[in-house]
C-alpha cells in the first residue's frame, strides 16, 4: 500500500476541517435564530402568504393591517438565569476559590467571561473557551482564557457528552499580519518573510484555485476561507493521531519514558534500559493559510497533552445540540401574536364616532361646523328634528377580546412552566402568604434549572483542570 505523502496528508486534514465546518451549518443557523429571538428580533421568521410569496412574519402582519408588537420574555429569562449564576455560583466560588486559580481568574476576568459563556450556552447550547499561554511584553508567560464564537469553531461529530470521542477540532482566526507572524513564524525572520509573501502575492487567485481543487462549495464555504475587514485568515486544526513509539524503562533510575520510534536503536543499546514497541495517541496542531499552505505544526506542548479548548454541547443526544432558548420560541411567538392581534382589535374598534343623520343637520350648517362644535369641550351641537326623529349619537366600542386576555395569561404561565424560570426565581413578590410555600417554589425552580447549571459547572471544571495543567507558575 502506498504511504500518502506529507502534502496529501495535510490536504486531507484541511479537507476534513472544512467538512466539519460545513456539517455545523445547521447549528450555526439555529443559533442565529435563537440569538434573534433573544435580543428582540422576533418577527423575522419566513412564512408564505396566500399568494405564495415568501416574506417575513413582520411583513405578513403588516399586509393584514396589523402592527407587530414584541414583548420579549426570552431576554428576561436569560438575564434571570445568568443573574442567578452570578449570585449563587460565582459568589460561592469566590469564597473558597482554589489559590492556584486565583491569579488566572483575576487576570482573565473569568467571572465576566463565564457569565457571557453561560449566556451563549443558553442561546446556542454550546460553550467553548480557549486555554492558551501567551507572553507579556516583559517576557513572562501566563495563561490566557478567551471565549470562542461558534461561528469560528469546528469539530468532528461527537456523541459523548464529555467530548472524549472528539478527533478533530479547530478555530478560524482573523489576524492582522503582525499577529499572524507572531503565531506561526516562531521568531524566524526568513519564515516571517515567506508567510508575508503568501498573503500578498496573488493570494486571491491562489485561494480560488486551491478551493476548486479541494472541491469546496464556493457558496457555503465563503466564511471558512475569507476573513473580514481585510485581515488574514488562518485555519488552526487539531487532530488526534496515532504514533509508533518506544516505551523505555530505565531500571537504574526507575523511570518510564516514551520516545519516538526513531530513538529505538539508541535506547536498545543502553544496558540499563528495557524497551517495548507501542502505539500512542497524540494531539497534533497544524496552521493553514486559506491557500492550503502549511504555516506551522507541532504536537500539544502542554502537560495535559490535549488541544487548548474546553467545550460543552448540550444535550448532545444522538450528537444533536438543542439550546434552552429553542424550547420557548414557539410560546414567545404566540404571546407576541396574541398581543398584536388584541392591539389591532382595540385600535380598529369604533371610539367616539358620531352618528349624525343627514336630515337633522340645522339649516345653514356645514358638516365642518358640526365637527368643530362637537370636538369642543362644553360644545352645543344643535340638530333639526323636523325631517328626522333620530338625534346624533356617539358610538364607543371597546371591541371584543374573545378571551384573548385569558389566553395571554395562559401563555405566560406556560412560558414559566416550559422554561423552569418561575416568579420565585425571578424575585417577584410572592402570590401566597406562606413563607414555606414560597421557599418551596424557589427550590423547585432551582431544581428545574439544575441540569443547565450542573452541565455548565462540568464545563468550568474541565476548563479549570486544563488551566492547572498548563500554568507554569506552580
Amino acid at each position: 500500500m502506498r504511504t500518502p505523502s506529507t502534502n496529501e496528508q495535510h490536504t486531507r486534514v484541511l479537507r476534513a476541517a472544512y467538512q466539519a465546518w460545513i456539517n455545523a451549518a445547521g447549528l450555526r443557523k439555529s443559533r442565529l435564530r435563537n440569538k434573534r429571538f433573544t435580543y428582540g428580533d422576533q418577527w423575522g421568521d419566513l412564512v408564505r402568504n396566500h399568494q405564495g410569496q415568501v416574506l417575513t412574519e413582520r411583513e405578513h402582519f403588516a399586509q393584514q393591517g396589523c402592527e407587530s408588537i414584541t414583548n420579549n420574555l426570552i431576554r428576561q429569562l436569560v438575564k434571570t438565569i445568568v443573574g442567578n449564576f452570578r449570585s449563587q455560583y460565582l459568589k460561592r466560588d469566590n469564597g473558597k476559590a482554589d489559590p492556584r486559580l486565583a491569579h488566572v481568574t483575576e487576570t482573565n476576568e473569568l467571572d465576566e467571561l463565564d457569565s457571557r459563556s453561560l449566556e451563549e450556552f443558553l442561546i446556542s447550547g454550546c460553550c467553548i473557551q480557549r486555554i492558551d499561554t501567551c507572553h507579556e511584553p516583559g517576557g513572562d508567560e501566563h495563561v490566557r482564557i478567551d471565549n470562542v464564537n461558534i461561528n469560528k469553531m469546528f469539530a468532528s461529530s461527537m456523541n459523548d457528552t464529555r467530548a472524549w470521542d472528539c478527533e478533530l477540532i479547530g478555530q478560524l482566526h482573523d489576524l492582522n499580519i503582525a499577529q499572524l507572524l507572531q503565531r506561526v513564524a516562531g521568531g524566524n525572520q526568513r519564515k516571517a518573510a515567506w508567510v508575508r509573501r503568501l498573503y500578498t502575492d496573488g493570494a486571491d487567485s491562489r485561494q480560488a484555485d486551491f478551493t476548486t481543487r479541494l472541491g469546496a462549495d464556493s457558496q457555503l464555504g465563503t466564511d471558512f476561507w475569507k476573513a473580514a475587514d481585510g485581515k488574514c485568515r488562518a485555519i488552526e486544526v487539531w487532530t488526534l493521531e496515532s504514533r509508533e513509539v518506544i516505551v523505555c524503562h530505565d531500571r537504574r533510575e526507575g523511570t518510564l519514558t516514551v520516545e519516538p520510534l526513531s530513538a529505538s536503536h539508541r535506547m536498545k543499546n543502553r544496558i540499563d534500559m528495557t524497551t517495548c514497541w507501542d502505539i500512542a495517541m497524540v494531539w497534533h496542531c497544524r496552521w493553514f493559510s486559506p491557500m492550503g499552505d502549511l504555516l506551522a505544526e507541532y504536537d500539544s506542548p502542554w502537560q495535559h497533552g490535549s488541544h487548548p479548548f474546553a467545550i460543552k454541547f448540550y444535550p448532545l443526544t444522538d450528537g444533536e445540540v438543542h439550546a434552552v432558548v429553542e424550547d420557548i420560541i414557539d410560546t414567545q411567538k404566540h404571546v407576541n401574536r396574541m398581543i398584536s392581534l388584541l392591539d389591532h382589535v382595540v385600535r380598529s374598534s369604533a371610539k367616539g364616532v358620531l352618528l349624525f343623520p343627514e336630515t337633522a343637520l340645522p339649516d345653514g350648517w356645514t358638516w365642518e361646523d358640526a365637527r368643530r362644535c362637537w370636538s369642543k369641550a362644553n360644545g352645543l351641537l344643535p340638530y333639526n328634528p323636523r325631517y328626522s326623529e333620530n338625534k346624533p349619537e356617539q358610538i364607543n366600542s371597546s371591541g371584543t377580546n374573545a378571551g384573548a386576555y385569558q389566553l395571554i395569561e395562559l401563555q405566560m404561565k406556560l412560558f414559566e412552566e416550559i422554561s423552569g424560570v418561575g416568579g420565585a426565581l425571578q424575585g417577584k413578590s410572592p402570590t401566597v402568604n406562606s413563607a414555606s410555600v414560597y421557599q418551596m417554589q424557589s427550590e423547585n425552580a432551582n431544581i428545574a434549572l439544575s441540569d443547565v447549571f450542573d452541565t455548565f459547572e462540568a464545563f468550568r471544571r474541565q476548563r479549570n483542570k486544563k488551566i492547572l495543567e498548563i500554568d507554569k507558575r506552580q
